[in-house]
Protein backbone atom coordinates (compact mmCIF):
# COMPACT_ATOMS: atom_id res chain seq x y z
CA UNK A 1 0.00 0.00 0.00
CA UNK A 2 1.44 3.16 -0.86
CA UNK A 3 1.25 6.98 0.63
CA UNK A 4 -1.25 8.19 -1.27
CA UNK A 5 -3.29 4.75 -1.79
CA UNK A 6 -7.03 5.19 -1.36
CA UNK A 7 -6.32 8.55 -3.49
CA UNK A 8 -8.73 8.88 -7.18
CA UNK A 9 -7.22 11.15 -9.23
CA UNK A 10 -8.40 11.87 -13.14
CA UNK A 11 -5.85 12.76 -15.40
CA UNK A 12 -6.47 14.16 -18.67
CA UNK A 13 -3.76 12.80 -21.30
CA UNK A 14 -1.43 15.43 -22.54
CA UNK A 15 2.53 15.04 -23.07
CA UNK A 16 5.46 15.85 -20.74
CA UNK A 17 4.82 17.08 -17.39
CA UNK A 18 1.32 16.04 -16.58
CA UNK A 19 1.82 12.46 -17.18
CA UNK A 20 5.18 12.39 -15.43
CA UNK A 21 3.19 14.23 -12.69
CA UNK A 22 0.19 11.35 -12.74
CA UNK A 23 3.05 8.88 -12.99
CA UNK A 24 4.84 10.31 -9.59
CA UNK A 25 1.19 10.05 -8.05
CA UNK A 26 0.79 6.51 -9.45
CA UNK A 27 3.81 5.61 -8.42
CA UNK A 28 2.99 6.08 -4.54
CA UNK A 29 -0.59 3.93 -4.89
CA UNK A 30 -2.80 6.76 -5.84
CA UNK A 31 -5.78 5.40 -8.88
CA UNK A 32 -5.10 7.49 -11.57
CA UNK A 33 -7.52 7.66 -14.20
CA UNK A 34 -6.12 8.59 -17.80
CA UNK A 35 -8.85 10.12 -19.72
CA UNK A 36 -7.95 9.51 -23.16
CA UNK A 37 -9.43 10.86 -26.72
CA UNK A 38 -12.21 8.23 -28.23
CA UNK A 39 -10.82 9.16 -31.47
CA UNK A 40 -7.18 9.74 -32.69
CA UNK A 41 -4.72 9.86 -36.12
CA UNK A 42 -2.31 10.11 -34.30
CA UNK A 43 -0.18 6.01 -34.42
CA UNK A 44 0.02 4.22 -31.41
CA UNK A 45 3.32 2.65 -30.14
CA UNK A 46 3.29 -0.35 -27.74
CA UNK A 47 2.42 1.09 -24.45
CA UNK A 48 4.93 -0.54 -22.69
CA UNK A 49 7.60 1.68 -23.85
CA UNK A 50 4.70 4.87 -22.34
CA UNK A 51 6.48 4.50 -19.27
CA UNK A 52 4.79 7.64 -17.93
CA UNK A 53 1.65 6.06 -18.18
CA UNK A 54 2.47 2.57 -16.03
CA UNK A 55 0.09 2.16 -13.41
CA UNK A 56 -2.48 4.05 -14.71
CA UNK A 57 -6.13 3.00 -15.88
CA UNK A 58 -7.40 4.18 -19.44
CA UNK A 59 -10.73 5.15 -20.23
CA UNK A 60 -11.67 6.64 -23.84
CA UNK A 61 -13.81 9.61 -24.01
CA UNK A 62 -14.93 12.55 -26.34
CA UNK A 63 -15.45 15.34 -24.13
CA UNK A 64 -16.96 17.21 -26.45
CA UNK A 65 -20.17 14.70 -26.39
CA UNK A 66 -22.66 15.66 -24.21
CA UNK A 67 -22.70 11.71 -22.65
CA UNK A 68 -18.83 11.48 -22.74
CA UNK A 69 -19.39 14.52 -20.92
CA UNK A 70 -21.55 12.58 -18.28
CA UNK A 71 -18.80 9.90 -17.49
CA UNK A 72 -16.68 12.33 -17.01
CA UNK A 73 -18.58 14.56 -14.08
CA UNK A 74 -19.51 10.74 -12.77
CA UNK A 75 -15.93 10.11 -12.85
CA UNK A 76 -15.38 13.61 -10.86
CA UNK A 77 -18.33 13.29 -7.95
CA UNK A 78 -16.03 11.12 -6.12
CA UNK A 79 -12.47 11.78 -7.42
CA UNK A 80 -9.95 13.39 -5.28
CA UNK A 81 -7.90 15.60 -8.02
CA UNK A 82 -7.65 16.17 -11.29
CA UNK A 83 -4.69 17.37 -13.80
CA UNK A 84 -4.97 18.95 -17.04
CA UNK A 85 -2.11 20.88 -18.96
CA UNK A 86 -4.05 22.19 -21.50
CA UNK A 87 -4.15 26.25 -22.39
CA UNK A 88 -5.57 28.20 -20.11
CA UNK A 89 -9.30 28.67 -21.27
CA UNK A 90 -9.35 25.66 -22.90
CA UNK A 91 -11.26 23.44 -20.31
CA UNK A 92 -13.62 25.92 -19.47
CA UNK A 93 -14.55 26.36 -23.19
CA UNK A 94 -15.50 22.33 -22.89
CA UNK A 95 -17.36 22.77 -20.08
CA UNK A 96 -15.32 20.76 -17.73
CA UNK A 97 -12.97 23.67 -15.93
CA UNK A 98 -13.18 24.43 -12.19
CA UNK A 99 -15.88 25.72 -11.39
CA UNK A 100 -18.06 22.67 -13.49
CA UNK A 101 -15.93 20.57 -12.00
CA UNK A 102 -16.05 22.13 -8.40
CA UNK A 103 -19.89 22.60 -8.63
CA UNK A 104 -19.70 18.69 -9.11
CA UNK A 105 -17.47 18.12 -6.42
CA UNK A 106 -16.93 20.87 -3.94
CA UNK A 107 -13.51 18.89 -2.30
CA UNK A 108 -12.11 18.50 -5.64
CA UNK A 109 -8.06 19.70 -6.26
CA UNK A 110 -7.89 20.77 -9.73
CA UNK A 111 -4.47 20.90 -11.23
CA UNK A 112 -3.13 22.98 -13.87
CA UNK A 113 -0.01 23.00 -15.14
CA UNK A 114 1.50 25.24 -17.77
CA UNK A 115 4.40 27.24 -18.81
CA UNK A 116 3.55 30.87 -18.31
CA UNK A 117 0.76 30.19 -15.93
CA UNK A 118 -3.29 30.57 -16.09
CA UNK A 119 -2.81 34.92 -16.30
CA UNK A 120 -0.50 37.49 -17.33
CA UNK A 121 0.49 39.01 -21.01
CA UNK A 122 2.26 35.54 -22.69
CA UNK A 123 -0.57 33.21 -20.88
CA UNK A 124 -2.31 32.41 -24.24
CA UNK A 125 0.90 31.93 -26.32
CA UNK A 126 2.85 28.83 -27.08
CA UNK A 127 5.91 28.12 -25.85
CA UNK A 128 8.51 25.15 -24.38
CA UNK A 129 10.35 24.27 -21.54
CA UNK A 130 14.04 26.04 -23.25
CA UNK A 131 11.31 29.46 -23.28
CA UNK A 132 10.30 29.47 -19.87
CA UNK A 133 13.77 29.14 -18.43
CA UNK A 134 15.17 31.70 -20.44
CA UNK A 135 12.40 34.34 -19.26
CA UNK A 136 12.91 32.92 -16.03
CA UNK A 137 16.59 33.74 -15.56
CA UNK A 138 18.27 29.92 -15.32
CA UNK A 139 18.97 29.65 -18.97
CA UNK A 140 21.44 32.64 -19.05
CA UNK A 141 22.87 31.47 -16.11
CA UNK A 142 23.94 27.92 -17.47
CA UNK A 143 27.09 27.44 -19.48
CA UNK A 144 30.87 28.39 -20.05
CA UNK A 145 32.44 31.57 -19.82
CA UNK A 146 32.13 33.93 -23.10
CA UNK A 147 29.45 31.45 -24.53
CA UNK A 148 26.27 31.36 -25.56
CA UNK A 149 23.65 29.63 -22.83
CA UNK A 150 23.80 25.82 -23.15
CA UNK A 151 20.36 24.14 -23.74
CA UNK A 152 19.79 21.62 -21.05
CA UNK A 153 17.55 18.72 -21.67
CA UNK A 154 14.15 19.40 -20.56
CA UNK A 155 14.22 18.51 -16.94
CA UNK A 156 14.61 22.53 -15.48
CA UNK A 157 11.13 23.39 -16.45
CA UNK A 158 9.27 20.51 -17.28
CA UNK A 159 9.66 18.63 -14.62
CA UNK A 160 11.96 20.46 -11.73
CA UNK A 161 9.82 23.53 -12.56
CA UNK A 162 6.63 22.08 -14.23
CA UNK A 163 5.78 18.24 -12.40
CA UNK A 164 7.52 18.34 -9.16
CA UNK A 165 5.65 21.33 -8.33
CA UNK A 166 2.51 20.41 -9.42
CA UNK A 167 2.70 17.25 -7.35
CA UNK A 168 3.76 19.04 -4.94
CA UNK A 169 0.82 21.67 -4.96
CA UNK A 170 -1.06 18.61 -5.60
CA UNK A 171 -0.49 16.99 -2.35
CA UNK A 172 -0.84 20.19 -0.51
CA UNK A 173 -4.17 21.00 -1.44
CA UNK A 174 -5.20 17.57 -0.93
CA UNK A 175 -4.10 17.78 2.87
CA UNK A 176 -5.72 21.54 2.75
CA UNK A 177 -8.99 19.64 2.05
CA UNK A 178 -8.31 16.95 4.82
CA UNK A 179 -8.39 20.09 7.21
CA UNK A 180 -10.79 22.15 5.53
CA UNK A 181 -13.60 20.29 3.11
CA UNK A 182 -12.90 22.59 0.74
CA UNK A 183 -11.63 22.31 -3.12
CA UNK A 184 -9.09 24.44 -5.20
CA UNK A 185 -7.54 25.18 -7.70
CA UNK A 186 -3.37 24.70 -8.32
CA UNK A 187 -1.84 27.19 -10.76
CA UNK A 188 1.40 25.07 -11.24
CA UNK A 189 3.87 27.33 -13.90
CA UNK A 190 6.78 26.50 -15.29
CA UNK A 191 8.14 29.78 -14.62
CA UNK A 192 6.83 29.77 -11.19
CA UNK A 193 8.69 26.68 -10.46
CA UNK A 194 12.04 27.73 -11.97
CA UNK A 195 11.87 31.20 -10.03
CA UNK A 196 11.58 29.81 -6.80
CA UNK A 197 14.37 27.21 -7.66
CA UNK A 198 16.59 29.91 -8.10
CA UNK A 199 16.27 31.62 -4.76
CA UNK A 200 19.90 30.40 -3.76
CA UNK A 201 20.86 32.47 -7.03
CA UNK A 202 19.02 35.07 -5.83
CA UNK A 203 20.40 35.03 -2.11
CA UNK A 204 23.98 34.85 -3.45
CA UNK A 205 23.88 37.57 -5.77
CA UNK A 206 22.47 40.16 -3.77
CA UNK A 207 24.90 39.35 -0.67
CA UNK A 208 27.53 39.51 -3.85
CA UNK A 209 28.88 36.27 -3.60
CA UNK A 210 27.42 35.26 -7.31
CA UNK A 211 28.32 37.79 -10.45
CA UNK A 212 24.84 37.11 -12.35
CA UNK A 213 25.89 38.75 -15.28
CA UNK A 214 28.76 36.71 -15.97
CA UNK A 215 27.91 32.83 -15.96
CA UNK A 216 31.14 30.17 -15.84
CA UNK A 217 32.87 32.58 -13.38
CA UNK A 218 31.22 31.94 -10.00
CA UNK A 219 32.23 28.94 -7.62
CA UNK A 220 29.87 25.85 -8.96
CA UNK A 221 28.53 27.65 -12.35
CA UNK A 222 32.13 25.92 -14.24
CA UNK A 223 33.81 29.23 -13.21
CA UNK A 224 35.82 26.70 -10.22
CA UNK A 225 38.60 24.40 -10.59
CA UNK A 226 37.10 22.27 -7.84
CA UNK A 227 33.27 22.49 -9.10
CA UNK A 228 33.75 21.23 -12.60
CA UNK A 229 33.88 18.13 -15.18
CA UNK A 230 36.70 17.46 -16.64
CA UNK A 231 37.83 14.69 -19.71
CA UNK A 232 39.68 11.78 -19.28
CA UNK A 233 42.61 10.41 -21.32
CA UNK A 234 39.81 7.45 -22.72
CA UNK A 235 37.72 10.64 -23.92
CA UNK A 236 34.85 9.93 -20.96
CA UNK A 237 34.30 12.55 -18.24
CA UNK A 238 34.73 12.91 -14.75
CA UNK A 239 33.11 15.39 -11.63
CA UNK A 240 34.34 16.97 -9.37
CA UNK A 241 32.76 18.87 -6.48
CA UNK A 242 35.12 19.91 -3.75
CA UNK A 243 33.45 22.91 -2.49
CA UNK A 244 34.50 22.55 1.71
CA UNK A 245 37.89 23.21 2.37
CA UNK A 246 38.56 19.76 4.34
CA UNK A 247 37.25 17.94 0.96
CA UNK A 248 39.48 20.49 -0.92
CA UNK A 249 42.71 19.74 0.88
CA UNK A 250 41.68 15.77 0.46
CA UNK A 251 41.32 16.68 -3.48
CA UNK A 252 44.78 18.32 -3.13
CA UNK A 253 46.10 16.04 -1.19
CA UNK A 254 44.82 12.69 -3.76
CA UNK A 255 46.22 13.93 -6.73
CA UNK A 256 49.43 15.77 -4.98
CA UNK A 257 48.39 19.05 -6.29
CA UNK A 258 51.40 22.05 -5.24
CA UNK A 259 51.33 25.15 -3.55
CA UNK A 260 49.64 27.15 -6.31
CA UNK A 261 46.49 25.12 -5.50
CA UNK A 262 46.81 25.82 -1.73
CA UNK A 263 44.43 29.25 -1.74
CA UNK A 264 41.01 27.57 -2.85
CA UNK A 265 39.19 30.73 -3.36
CA UNK A 266 41.59 32.97 -5.14
CA UNK A 267 38.98 34.18 -7.79
CA UNK A 268 41.97 35.41 -10.12
CA UNK A 269 44.05 31.72 -10.49
CA UNK A 270 40.88 30.11 -10.86
CA UNK A 271 41.01 29.72 -15.14
CA UNK A 272 44.81 28.82 -14.47
CA UNK A 273 44.03 26.19 -12.46
CA UNK A 274 41.03 25.01 -14.50
CA UNK A 275 43.81 24.51 -17.45
CA UNK A 276 46.32 22.59 -14.90
CA UNK A 277 43.82 19.99 -13.96
CA UNK A 278 42.38 19.97 -17.46
CA UNK A 279 45.50 18.33 -18.29
CA UNK A 280 45.82 16.54 -15.67
CA UNK A 281 42.72 14.45 -15.44
CA UNK A 282 43.75 13.60 -19.25
CA UNK A 283 46.34 11.57 -17.86
CA UNK A 284 44.58 8.54 -16.69
CA UNK A 285 41.14 7.38 -17.77
CA UNK A 286 37.68 7.29 -16.08
CA UNK A 287 38.32 3.90 -14.75
CA UNK A 288 41.71 4.74 -13.22
CA UNK A 289 40.13 7.62 -11.58
CA UNK A 290 37.33 6.00 -10.74
CA UNK A 291 40.06 3.72 -8.50
CA UNK A 292 41.39 6.90 -7.17
CA UNK A 293 38.52 9.03 -6.45
CA UNK A 294 35.36 7.31 -5.82
CA UNK A 295 34.36 6.17 -2.64
CA UNK A 296 36.24 9.46 -0.95
CA UNK A 297 34.76 12.30 0.45
CA UNK A 298 36.84 14.61 -2.45
CA UNK A 299 32.97 14.48 -4.09
CA UNK A 300 33.67 12.52 -7.12
CA UNK A 301 31.55 10.84 -9.69
CA UNK A 302 32.21 9.81 -13.65
CA UNK A 303 29.90 11.36 -16.09
CA UNK A 304 27.65 8.40 -17.17
CA UNK A 305 25.26 7.88 -19.47
CA UNK A 306 21.50 6.75 -18.80
CA UNK A 307 22.52 3.23 -20.05
CA UNK A 308 25.94 3.35 -18.02
CA UNK A 309 23.99 4.80 -15.15
CA UNK A 310 21.90 2.01 -14.46
CA UNK A 311 24.57 -0.33 -14.07
CA UNK A 312 26.25 1.30 -11.57
CA UNK A 313 27.13 -1.06 -8.90
CA UNK A 314 25.88 1.92 -6.43
CA UNK A 315 22.49 2.13 -8.70
CA UNK A 316 22.79 -1.92 -9.27
CA UNK A 317 22.80 -1.78 -4.48
CA UNK A 318 19.81 0.07 -3.91
CA UNK A 319 18.12 -1.44 -7.03
CA UNK A 320 16.92 1.61 -8.99
CA UNK A 321 15.89 0.06 -11.65
CA UNK A 322 13.11 -2.38 -13.07
CA UNK A 323 12.48 -3.86 -16.32
CA UNK A 324 8.98 -4.38 -17.40
CA UNK A 325 8.22 -6.07 -20.25
CA UNK A 326 12.13 -5.61 -21.61
CA UNK A 327 11.49 -1.93 -21.23
CA UNK A 328 14.51 -0.40 -18.37
CA UNK A 329 12.46 1.53 -16.66
CA UNK A 330 13.55 3.76 -12.60
CA UNK A 331 11.33 2.25 -9.76
CA UNK A 332 9.31 4.43 -7.70
CA UNK A 333 11.00 7.55 -5.58
CA UNK A 334 10.97 8.66 -3.13
CA UNK A 335 11.01 5.96 -0.57
CA UNK A 336 8.99 5.08 2.56
CA UNK A 337 10.03 3.11 5.63
CA UNK A 338 6.12 1.70 6.40
CA UNK A 339 4.29 2.55 2.95
CA UNK A 340 6.31 2.03 -0.23
CA UNK A 341 4.39 1.14 -3.59
CA UNK A 342 4.11 -1.91 -5.45
CA UNK A 343 6.15 -2.67 -8.10
CA UNK A 344 4.95 -0.72 -11.06
CA UNK A 345 2.58 -2.15 -13.82
CA UNK A 346 3.11 -1.22 -17.48
CA UNK A 347 0.96 1.13 -19.21
CA UNK A 348 -2.91 0.58 -20.39
CA UNK A 349 -3.46 0.17 -24.44
CA UNK A 350 -5.78 3.44 -25.24
CA UNK A 351 -9.11 2.56 -23.33
CA UNK A 352 -8.21 -0.22 -22.27
CA UNK A 353 -10.26 -0.22 -18.72
CA UNK A 354 -13.41 1.66 -20.45
CA UNK A 355 -15.84 -1.64 -19.33
CA UNK A 356 -14.09 -1.74 -15.67
CA UNK A 357 -14.82 1.99 -15.03
CA UNK A 358 -18.00 2.01 -16.53
CA UNK A 359 -19.25 -0.82 -14.35
CA UNK A 360 -17.23 0.41 -11.05
CA UNK A 361 -19.58 4.41 -12.25
CA UNK A 362 -22.62 2.23 -11.93
CA UNK A 363 -24.03 1.62 -16.10
CA UNK A 364 -24.71 -1.51 -16.78
CA UNK A 365 -23.52 -3.56 -19.15
CA UNK A 366 -26.62 -2.59 -21.67
CA UNK A 367 -25.44 1.29 -21.14
CA UNK A 368 -21.93 -0.10 -22.37
CA UNK A 369 -23.38 -2.34 -25.37
CA UNK A 370 -25.36 1.21 -26.29
CA UNK A 371 -21.95 2.97 -26.11
CA UNK A 372 -20.22 1.17 -28.16
CA UNK A 373 -22.64 1.24 -30.65
CA UNK A 374 -22.59 5.14 -30.81
CA UNK A 375 -19.02 5.17 -30.18
CA UNK A 376 -19.01 7.22 -27.50
CA UNK A 377 -16.27 4.68 -25.87
CA UNK A 378 -14.47 2.54 -28.88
Amino acid sequence: MGALSGYKIIELSGIGPGPLCGMLLSDLGAEVIRIDRSHTTMPQSDPKFDITGRNKKSICLNLKDKDSKDIFFKLIKDADALIEGFRPGVTEKLGIGPDDCLNVNPKLVYGRITGWGQDGPLSQSAGHDINYIALAGALFSIGQKDTKPSIPINLIGDYAGGTMFLAFGVCAALLSVSKTGKGQVVDAAMIDGVSSLLTILYSLSQSGIWNVDKKGTNIFDGGSPFYQVYETKDNKYISVGSLEPQFYQLLMDKLNLGEDFKNQMDISKWPELINKLENLFKSKTQNEWNDLLENTDVCYAPVLSINEAREHPHMKARNNFISIDDVVQPMPAPRFSKTNSESPKKAPKLGENNEEILLQLGYTDEDIKSFKERKIIQ
